[in-house]
């Protein structure tokens, strides 16, 4: 049986990596998904790739102008009559030391992280709250929103916000039937890690630190969000779900 049948989801930063597993998943699931990225070109080679698995539509655009958020939104209202699920996933990071840590990355990064989730998040719930049948939001947090890591304090401060926020949401949304959960995911994969410098070296060396011996992969965490924005998960709100490979778990 599918997790979400006929729930209408807007993922943003799918055109690749996490973002884009998650609206896989959400397909394979039953739902109907709109999604978003910054590069054009993306948005339309993941609707290309998902469109044989179900309703997939997408926006071009950036998160931190809020016309751009109105806009997906008001797609979302138009294009599936209602929002039932919202999936925070759009994120940047620029490994910085402290002492040069520019305003611009710090200014760019918070945007991106934080301000965006707020100001979509706000505009969804309003929707969800409209539309008088509850609903979902999942944001992605990170480990680095629980722990430190040299070189990425905008990051770290970012993703640290985004869990804090969404246990505020689940308190204020709740009386409306509306969840809110973050996943908190360490070392996954994907195309941006491995821009990021994520090479073969790097990653033999990092995993020494992970008590499962190996990285996540993007459809691990895009299971965990599918289950969070599910009935199953009826119960759950203002949590953050670590999905790490017990990296957290260890001194």
């Amino acid at each position: 049986m599918h997790r979400l049948p006929g729930k209408r989801a807007v993922v943003t930063g799918a055109g690749r990596g996490i973002g884009k597993a998650i609206a896989r998943k959400f397909l394979e699931e039953g739902a109907r998904v709109l999604i978003c990225d910054i590069v054009p070109e993306r948005v339309m080679q993941t609707v290309s790739d998902l469109s044989p698995l179900g309703e997939i539509v997408g926006l071009a655009g950036d998160v931190t102008d809020l016309s751009f958020c109105q806009a997906l939104i008001a797609q979302a209202r138009e294009r599936f009559g209602g929002l039932d699920v919202l999936v925070n996933n759009a994120g940047v990071g620029s490994f910085e030391p402290f002492l040069e840590h520019s305003i611009a990355t710090w200014d760019r990064t918070l945007q991106v992280n934080l301000t965006a989730v707020f100001t979509l998040s706000q505009l969804a719930g309003r929707l969800m709250v409209e539309q008088g049948i509850g609903g979902a939001i999942v944001n992605i947090a990170s480990t680095n929103g629980h722990v430190g890591e040299r070189g990425l304090a905008a990051y770290n401060a970012s993703k640290a916000g985004v869990i804090l926020l969404t246990k505020t949401m689940a308190i204020e949304l709740a009386p409306y039937g509306i969840r809110a959960n973050c996943v908190s995911p360490g070392f996954i994969l994907t195309e941006l890690a491995r821009e990021a410098g994520a090479d073969e070296a790097f990653i033999r060396e990092y995993i020494k630190k992970i008590p499962l011996g190996r990285y996540g992969r993007p459809e691990e965490v895009a299971n965990v969000v599918a289950f969070l924005a599910s009935d199953e998960a009826s119960f759950i709100t203002g949590e953050s779900v670590v999905i790490d490979g017990g990296q957290l778990a260890e001194e």
